[in-house]
């Protein structure tokens, strides 16, 4: 249902034949640091404000280390939304957190700061990691805010967030670090890679000491750490990623406006989200009740299109995570039984949309409108 499409062999070469010549691999060598920079460029923060890692997990770990450090007995905690992909809550744990999981705003899936401040006892809380849900923007002078009043570290999980925070860094960057992912099934992807974002230089330094095994100018192991860094190839692959994002991005969000025009006129168009209100690697589709969810998935199944539920059940639900504190949960169960990802590619012939927009509309299309 998704259908990655990264950069073509030839537009790689260039790149490639540069490690050929370098015999550089690894280690923060001279494409990754180029990735970096030209990233750096993008998004409008110091060159060294960039820290490119060996995937999104990896860029939020450094970025929890470098920020809120491993887990204490004083600070056990780490909040997070129920309603995200597993990785947030991984990386939490890989850092010796205890998870606490709380519920999303109903309107933009994420978790809401001052509904934290007035309704939670954060004793024992060392870590909050707010979503930027589906590639949505996270409100950096707001956490910052809950950061100062309350002490407790803030790291955001921006996994699909590149395209908001290109369009609107000064909401989005800040002190808070951002971590974002170039898995393939993001917009912007280099098969497996990520980074972390700051405009605090000196948290970025520590963000790329923590993926470095501690090292950061000596062989001195100085802090908390793993081994995250970016590989040559991969970032071979970011830089071409780079050069063709103009055609890329324009690719997607004509998908996003495919789907818009396939249902214009009818009762779905107002429930179906895609670029820009989400990232351009989404198009999702709230159904009104979870029976509706189930009546389409039956129906997309039987005309060969395939659909997901990005987030599952919530990470409450998962095997591993059953028995951890929580709050009551509604507006992230509701969402986990309405919200159907729609097929989307740079590539998606407009057949095929109106194909998924016909199937909507026999599933669980109403009345349409005048």
């Amino acid at each position: 249902m998704l259908r990655p499409q990264l950069p073509a062999a030839e537009r790689l070469l260039p790149h490639l034949r540069k490690i050929d010549a370098t015999r550089v691999y690894s280690n923060f060598g001279p494409l990754a640091l180029e990735f970096g920079a030209r990233l750096a460029h993008h998004f409008g923060l110091p060159e060294t404000g960039v820290v490119v890692a060996s995937s999104g997990t990896a860029a939020l770990i450094g970025a929890i280390l470098a920020t809120a450090g491993r887990a204490s007995p004083e600070k056990p905690l780490a909040v997070v939304p129920a309603f995200t992909f597993i990785a947030t809550a991984s990386a939490a744990e890989a850092c010796g957190y205890r998870l606490r999981f709380v519920d999303v705003d109903r309107e933009d899936f994420e978790l809401d700061p001052k509904r934290l401040l007035a309704e939670h006892d954060l004793d024992g809380v060392g870590l909050v990691i707010p979503v930027g849900a589906f590639g949505q923007a996270v409100d950096q002078a707001a956490w910052k805010k809950f950061r100062d009043k309350t002490g407790i570290a803030v790291v955001v999980d921006g996994a699909a967030c590149f395209e908001v925070v290109t369009s609107s860094p000064s909401h989005t960057l800040g002190e808070i670090p951002v971590a974002l992912s170039f898995h393939a099934t993001k917009s912007f992807g280099v098969g497996e890679g990520g980074c972390a974002l700051t405009r605090d230089v000196n948290l970025a330094m520590r963000m790329a000491r923590a993926i470095n095994f501690g090292f950061f100018g000596s062989r001195d192991c100085q802090s908390a750490n793993i081994n995250g860094k970016l590989s040559e190839y991969h970032a071979a692959v970011g830089l071409a990623e780079l050069d063709g994002w103009a055609e890329k991005s324009h690719a997607l969000l004509s998908v996003a406006e495919g789907y818009r025009s396939a249902l214009k006129g009818t009762s779905l168009l107002e429930r179906f989200l895609a670029a820009p209100q989400v990232a351009s690697c989404y198009a999702l589709i709230r159904c009104e009740t979870a029976t509706d969810a189930q009546r389409l998935e039956r129906a997309l199944a039987g005309n060969g299109i395939g659909f997901r539920r990005w987030y599952g059940a919530g990470l409450h639900l998962h095997s591993y995570h059953a028995g951890l504190e929580r709050e009551a949960l509604p507006v992230t169960e509701r969402l986990a039984d309405s919200l159907v990802g729609l097929p989307t590619a740079p590539d998606l012939a407009a057949s095929d949309i109106l194909l998924v927009a016909d199937t909507l509309n026999a599933a669980i299309g109403r009345e349409r409108r005048a």
